[in-house]
């Protein structure tokens, strides 16, 4: 008959306390719900497309920086509520914006806004 060989696990012992190593506090503070929330806030930042940018200097519109950070917020406002593509009147321009993708479509000053109709927008926001 064959003999059976018994060998023991070895087996590592179990520490106890509190064992947080400086990768471990590195990996806290770098969570995934902050980095989820830091997507969400970069998300929201306005970009403006090639188009868009030939479009302002060509028709010579110059927008503040207040002014980005109203449509900014305005936008993010407008896409909560449902809206995907908006008309953003200013005093000076007037901007399509896709809401959808936080993109400034196209822009033109505001005598050249008047003399337009504007199709496929689902909101409009004057600033």
């Amino acid at each position: 008959m064959d003999k059976s060989v018994f060998r023991p696990i070895q087996s590592q012992p179990i520490p106890t306390g509190n064992i947080r190593s400086a990768k471990s506090k590195e990996l806290s503070t770098n969570s995934f719900a902050m980095q989820f929330q830091q997507a969400i806030e970069a998300n929201d930042t306005l970009i403006i497309s090639k188009h868009a940018k030939a479009r302002l200097l060509q028709r010579d519109i110059h927008i503040s920086d207040r002014s980005w950070d109203q449509i900014q917020q305005k936008v993010n406002e407008a896409k909560k509520l449902g809206v995907k593509d908006s008309l953003v009147l200013l005093d000076n321009a007037a901007l399509i914006v896709s809401a959808k993708n936080n993109t400034v479509i196209t822009a033109m000053d505001s005598h050249e806004a008047k003399s337009q109709i504007f199709t496929n927008i689902n909101g409009t926001i004057v600033i």
